[in-house]
């Protein structure tokens, strides 16, 4: 039986241990990246043609933002108590078993980040192609994704370097979009403030079907908590990193949305999956599609390196808890998790190939949901199992900000099993094959303390 002493690492790697060098900056950076993907840009069509109003429209973003920032709070207090990269399966471990974390890791280190990176990768193809109108999508996709991955694999070093340019990029283009429509885009005949029907629609079925989806389009607000070991004074910059994103992408989300109702009529709009394409055109003219297709593109490989370097990192934590997974945390002599990279590499090339990504990203939604429900309720868990633990940071507002969350994920879960429930059940039961190789993994020694932390503290 192999154990972790008996494993002789190759020369061009080591054994995975916390390096602690990205600042505040870069995991902020980090965590508006993953948040911005494609989302933003593609379902405000389908908003519009079920709720015609802006002023409900953008309470929509609002309403999905506070929720965000609740859960955001909730993650900051966790995360700051428990500075271990990882994310969901470290907090999970440690609040309820190594088996619910264990699951947690296992839908994440196969399917949760290697789904939405193809998916944005074929984005990336198809929206590029309004440049080179000849070139394969599918090509540019593995390209993108090949390319941010040879990236990482340079180091820690390189890896803040290229998410901080990027997201920074990606943050001016965005600005100068909603700048550049309030300055030359031609106002609509409609009004922001709130009428006497806004209320109901606020309150109908389709505001709170389209709840699910921007709830969907702000995820990511977590993503500082899975490098969380690779952190500088973790304790401090992991709440600022989390909440800072966060707000910056409500800022980023209610503004965007504001300047295509105010520059593109509704009824252009409605229906529409590019409706950023469409909002480009009436701001900028014919060219304005190819503006907003290249800013799209420059997104899309910020959301990537984002989903690139976080991944890899839950893979890298199991590894160091589980002799079965000890290759996964080797790290090189830049620091990075060489094979946990990798295999998430082939994973995603796969993906891309088989065209299976999006119904694998659709399979496993409820999944990654119900992770992000326990672990926002381990925080009320921890506060009555652990009172004593040392909190450098508590959530603001607890205990109403983790109820707000809560309360919206356990809406979000109901919706996916009455519209979705072969998806739902598919994905819970993916996620369930964890428990196999769970158990498999058992009868390996564990790799020492890491673990006995973990469920200890």
């Amino acid at each position: 039986m192999t154990t972790a002493a008996t494993i002789n690492a190759p020369s061009s790697v080591t054994p995975g241990l916390d390096v602690r060098t990205v600042s505040t900056v870069t995991a902020t950076a980090l965590a508006v990246a993953d948040m911005i993907g494609i989302g933003v840009f593609t379902s405000l069509g389908f908003q519009v043609a079920s709720i015609p109003s802006a002023f409900s429209v953008l309470m929509l973003w609002i309403v999905g933002g506070v929720a965000a920032l609740c859960g955001a709070l909730a993650y900051a207090e966790l995360a700051a108590a428990l500075p271990r990269s990882g994310g969901e399966y470290t907090f999970l471990s440690r609040i309820y078993h190594p088996a619910v974390g264990f699951l947690a890791g296992w839908i994440s280190a196969t399917l949760g980040f290697s789904a939405p990176i193809a998916l944005a990768a074929m984005a990336f193809g198809e929206y590029f192609k309004g440049l080179m109108p000849d070139a394969s999508p599918l090509l540019l996709g593995i390209a993108v994704v090949w390319g941010v991955t040879l990236v990482h694999l340079s180091g820690i070093k390189h890896s803040s370097k290229f998410q901080n340019i990027s997201t920074i990029v990606k943050g001016a283009l965005i600005l100068a979009l909603i700048v550049a429509g309030l300055a030359y885009g031609v106002p609509q005949p409609i009004s922001f403030a709130p009428t006497s029907t806004d209320l109901g629609y606020i309150a109908s079925a389709p505001f709170a079907v389209s709840l699910v989806f921007v709830m969907y389009a702000y995820s990511g607000w977590n993503a500082a908590t899975y490098i969380a070991g690779e952190i500088r004074e973790p304790a401090v910059s992991l709440p600022r990193s989390i909440v800072a994103a966060t707000i910056i992408v409500i800022s980023c989300y209610v503004a965007l949305n504001a300047v295509f109702l105010y520059t593109t009529p509704i009824s252009a709009m409605a229906g529409q999956l590019d409706v950023a394409m469409v909002a480009g055109k009436h701001i900028f003219g014919e060219v304005g599609g190819m503006i907003v297709g290249a800013l799209i593109c420059i997104g899309l490989i910020s959301s990537i390196s984002a989903m690139t370097w976080i991944g890899p990192r839950v893979t890298m934590a199991m590894g160091k808890d589980y002799a079965l997974f000890r290759p996964l945390s080797l790290t090189s002599k830049r620091g990075v998790p060489t094979y946990a990279i990798l295999l998430q590499l082939v994973i995603v090339s796969l993906l891309l190939m088989t065209q299976s990504f999006e119904a694998v990203l659709d399979t496993i939604q409820f999944s990654l949901t119900l992770c992000s429900f326990l672990a926002v309720l381990g925080v009320i868990v921890l506060r009555w199992t652990e009172p004593n633990l040392p909190r450098p940071y508590r959530t603001w507002g607890y205990p109403f900000t983790p109820f707000v969350f809560l309360g919206v994920t356990a809406f979000m879960m109901y919706h996916l099993v009455v519209e979705r429930p072969l998806q739902s059940m598919a994905g819970l039961a993916i996620m369930l094959t964890g428990l196999a190789v769970y158990a498999y993994s058992r009868r390996s020694p564990m790799l020492g303390q890491n673990l006995n932390r973990t469920q200890n503290g």
